[in-house]
């Protein structure tokens, strides 16, 4: 039998609905996504980490959960709400539903509530924090709790959601993603090169899309030293997503900045700030972030628009760059930084997931710019 629950900002709004998946109490930054499918991607994506995420497509659920479409091993988001959940789901893809999965992972869910009015308010006022309660249902107790919530700025959540140990990645990816759209241009390759990735919480479509490229991928955990990742002889290196804020990670900022020059390298979403700011750059954070399957990106050298999924909360501020760095992608919204690039090393990095899962997969290529600028050392 369902249960009410609440959700209460720092603002002193409150959202009574009804609760699915766990039962209890827990606090994040409240954030909304605009995707219109990919539920089961956005919640095992480790980047939401320290996050309630509300979904603004009004129906979530109708397609139930499945394990060959996880990003990682578990949610690591703080609360999820909807509109309307679907609780008998209908796919052949389906092992179970979403509001099962989500009580055997203990993530709190709320559904009933105004999600359009609680998108424009983020919207207007900016992400902020929230929580989200079964057990606590006085709404003056919540907004105080609310308020004295722990912030997501100045934290690292990277290490909550980090590999405990390097491993081997050998997972393609799956047939229904083996693509025209998603074969590499290099074709089979004479040599395959090893890729070190870092991982700072990364989705797992990320490593299927290096070794579909040919490459041979070991992960290693975010607190890896450059001499630790040199040790292994990579003829690259990744930078991966992850959650919150980059500038608390002086260990990452430290290693980058010593592999820099040594390799090249790529990074994706936090890998890119986290790249930024090794170069030199600042970052800022956003009023209420980019997330959704469906964000405009303009490739500043072919003049194309890319349609592009991401999800951060932060950006690179263009005015901090240093000369040696170019701006490549803009994201077309609001004009942020959505890609750099060293002008004379193979240094680049870009504020979107080109692996998609779930998303368009306008921006494939890049994963072959990678693997070219591997290549090119061998020539």
């Amino acid at each position: 039998m369902s249960k009410s629950v609440k959700l209460a900002l720092a603002d002193g709004s409150v959202f009574t609905g009804t609760s699915f998946g766990a039962e209890g109490e827990s606090f994040g930054e409240v954030v909304f996504n605009t995707s219109m499918t990919g539920y089961q991607e956005i919640i095992t994506d480790p980047s939401y980490c320290g996050q309630i995420v509300v979904m603004t497509y009004p129906q979530i659920g109708n397609y139930g959960i499945n394990p060959d479409d996880m990003e990682s091993s578990r949610p690591a988001l703080k609360g999820f709400a909807c509109r309307e959940l679907c609780r008998v789901p209908s796919n052949f893809r389906a092992t179970g539903s979403l509001c099962e999965y989500l009580a055997r992972q203990g993530i709190i869910g709320i559904e009933g509530i105004d999600t359009r009015a609680l998108v424009r308010k983020i919207r207007i006022e900016g992400a902020m924090n929230g929580v989200i309660s079964t057990i606590d249902l006085d709404d003056a107790s919540l907004i105080e709790k609310a308020k004295n919530s722990p912030q997501l700025v100045g934290h690292d959540y990277v290490k909550d959601v980090m590999p405990a140990e390097p491993c081997q990645w050998n997972e393609r990816l799956d047939k229904l993603a083996q693509t025209p759209a998603n074969a590499p241009r290099n074709g089979p390759l004479k040599k395959k090169p090893l890729v070190v990735a870092i991982d700072y919480g990364m989705k797992w479509n990320i490593p299927r899309h290096l070794v579909e490229s040919g490459c041979e991928v070991k992960i290693v955990p975010g607190t890896t030293t450059a001499q630790e990742v040199l040790a292994l002889n990579p003829d690259g290196v990744f930078l991966s997503n992850g959650p919150g804020d980059p500038r608390p990670l002086d260990y990452a900022i430290k290693t980058i900045k010593e592999l820099i020059g040594k390799k090249p390298i790529f990074g994706i979403c936090l890998g890119q700030q986290l790249l930024g700011l090794a170069l030199g750059g600042e970052i800022y954070k956003l009023k209420f972030g980019h997330r959704g399957a469906n964000q405009p990106v303009l490739n500043k050298a072919s003049g194309a628009v890319e349609v592009t999924t991401q999800n951060h909360g932060f950006a690179i501020s263009e005015e901090s760059l240093p000369d040696e760095v170019e701006v490549t992608h803009l994201n077309l919204n609001d004009n942020t930084v959505s890609g750099i690039r060293h002008k004379t090393l193979p240094v680049f990095g870009v504020q979107y997931h080109p692996e998609a899962s779930a998303g368009p997969h306008d921006s494939r290529y890049l994963f072959d710019d990678f693997v070219d600028s591997i290549l090119a050392q061998f020539a």
